[in-house]
C-alpha cells in the first residue's frame, strides 16, 4: 500500500497533465485564513448571563458538553483548531465580552471587557474579528436600529460605536486588520404598511455609527442582509438591495451570507458581479436547509463554487468566514467538520485550472469544457488533501475524530 507522500507524488503528476502545480496550490491554502466563528461552541449563549435566544435565531439541540464559561469556550476553540490545518482567525459576538467587575449593558461595552480575548489570541497568533449584537437582548424584541423608539434606537446606534472601538482595539493590539460586521433582525411578521420609514432609520442609524472616529486602516465595516427570519418572514429592513446600495456608497463591504437569500439564488453567482464594482467582499460560509437554518458546511456544490470565485478572483479580496450553530451534534466536531469542508472547497479551486476553462468558453468549445468539467471531479484531490494534513501535522481522513471522541469523554462529558 502506498504512503500518503507517494499518493500525494502519483496525484501531483496527474495533475501537472493539466497545468496544475500541487505543490503551489498546498502553499496559497496554507495562506488563506478562515475566520471561525466563537458562537458554535455554546449555541450563541455568550457571557451575559440567562438571556434567551431572540432576533429569529435558534439552537436546536441538546448534545452534552456545551461551553458554560469562557475558560471552557477557550479551551474548546484550541481543540478544534489543534484539528484543522492552516493558520485561522477568531469570530466574536459582542455578547461573548468576558466581565471580571460586573456586566455592562451592550451601550457600556469597553475594550478592556475583551482583553481576555486579546490575549488568547495574541498566544496563538490569530486576528480577531468582531459582530456588534442586535439581538437576544430586551430592547431587541421589536427593532433595534430601525426602531420608531428613539431611547432604543439611541441605546444601539450607542453600541454600534461602541464595537468599532473595540474592533480598533483587537486591530490594534494584534497588528491585523478587523472585520466588523453589522446585522441587525429588524422587520415585520406580516405585511407593512410603510416600508420606507424603516430603511430610513436604518440608514440614519448607520450614518451615526459609522461617523464616529476609527481608523478604516484597522477596521473594516460590513453590513450583512436577509432575505427573512422567524419572526419577520413578510419584511426585513436591512434587506441586500438596501445594504448593497449603502456599502456602495459609504465605501464599506457587503457581506454576503449564503443562507441569507432566496433559497433559488446562490452567493456563488453573486461575488464576480460585487467584486466588479468593490475591492473586497466579505462572505459567511453556511449551508441552508429550507431556509437560513445555519446547518454546518458541507463539501456541497454550493460550497465548492463559492471557493471557484474566491479563488478566480483573488483569496486577497475575500474575506471568508464562516457562520452555524448546530446544538444537536458534539460541537467541537462541528467546528471541524465545517472549516475542514470549506478548505477542501478551496483547495479542490486551487486545483482546478481555470484559464484553460475560461479559455474553452470564450472558445465556444462548450463541448470540451463541459466534459473536462465534470473529469476533475473524480481527480484524486483526497491524496492531496491528505499530504496538506500531514505536512500541517494534522490527520488527514476520519482519524481526528478519535481525538475529539477522547476529548469528549476527558473534557465534554463532565460538564454538568
Amino acid at each position: 500500500m502506498l504512503n500518503t507522500r507517494e499518493r500525494y507524488e502519483q496525484a501531483k503528476e496527474m495533475y501537472k497533465r493539466v497545468g496544475i502545480d500541487t505543490d503551489v496550490a498546498l502553499e496559497a491554502l496554507k495562506q488563506i485564513p478562515i475566520s471561525m466563528h466563537c458562537w458554535q461552541g455554546d449555541d450563541v449563549s455568550g457571557f451575559e448571563g440567562d438571556v434567551d435566544l431572540s432576533g429569529g435565531i435558534q439552537a436546536t439541540g441538546n448534545y452534552p458538553g456545551k461551553a458554560r464559561t469562557p475558560q471552557e469556550l477557550m479551551q474548546d476553540i484550541d481543540k478544534a483548531f489543534s484539528l484543522i490545518p492552516g493558520h485561522h482567525r477568531m469570530n466574536l459576538h459582542a455578547n461573548y465580552a468576558i466581565f471580571e467587575d460586573g456586566i455592562a449593558d451592550r451601550n457600556e461595552l469597553e475594550p478592556k471587557h475583551f482583553a481576555k480575548w486579546v490575549e488568547f489570541a495574541k498566544k496563538r497568533g490569530l486576528g480577531l474579528d468582531f459582530n456588534p449584537t442586535f439581538f437576544s437582548h430586551p430592547i431587541a424584541e421589536t427593532a433595534t436600529l430601525s426602531s420608531e423608539d428613539e431611547e432604543i434606537r439611541a441605546f444601539w446606534i450607542e453600541h454600534g460605536k461602541r464595537c468599532l472601538k473595540i474592533a480598533e482595539y483587537f486591530a490594534t493590539e494584534l497588528g491585523k486588520p478587523c472585520l466588523m460586521n453589522i446585522w441587525i433582525p429588524d422587520g415585520y411578521k406580516d405585511i407593512p404598511a410603510d416600508r420606507t420609514a424603516p430603511r430610513a432609520r436604518l440608514k440614519d442609524s448607520l450614518d451615526q455609527i459609522i461617523a464616529a472616529e476609527y481608523d478604516k486602516e484597522k477596521v473594516m465595516v460590513a453590513v450583512e442582509s436577509k432575505v427573512f427570519g422567524i419572526g419577520m418572514e413578510s419584511y426585513t429592513v436591512g434587506s441586500h438591495e438596501f445594504y448593497m446600495n449603502y456599502a456602495a456608497k459609504n465605501d464599506l463591504l457587503c457581506l454576503l451570507d449564503n443562507g441569507h437569500y432566496h433559497p433559488t439564488e446562490m452567493v456563488s453567482d453573486k461575488i464576480s458581479s460585487m467584486l466588479l464594482f468593490s475591492p473586497k467582499v466579505a462572505l459567511h460560509v453556511t449551508r441552508p436547509v429550507r431556509w437560513d437554518s445555519d446547518h454546518i458546511v458541507l463539501f456541497d456544490d454550493e460550497t465548492r463554487e463559492i471557493a471557484k470565485e474566491i479563488i478566480r478572483h483573488g483569496s486577497e479580496k475575500v474575506l471568508l468566514g464562516l457562520d452555524f450553530f448546530d446544538a444537536s451534534v458534539n460541537r467541537v466536531a462541528a467546528w471541524i467538520i465545517g472549516m475542514r469542508n470549506t478548505q477542501k472547497a478551496l483547495l479542490q479551486a486551487l486545483l482546478t485550472p481555470h484559464e484553460k476553462l475560461a479559455s474553452l468558453q470564450e472558445e465556444r468549445q462548450l463541448t470540451e469544457l463541459l466534459m473536462l468539467q465534470e473529469e476533475l471531479k473524480l481527480y484524486p484531490i483526497g491524496d492531496v488533501w491528505d499530504y496538506f494534513c500531514e505536512t500541517n501535522g494534522v490527520s488527514g481522513k476520519e482519524q481526528w475524530f478519535e481525538e475529539v471522541k477522547q476529548y469528549e469523554a476527558d473534557v465534554l462529558a463532565k460538564r454538568v
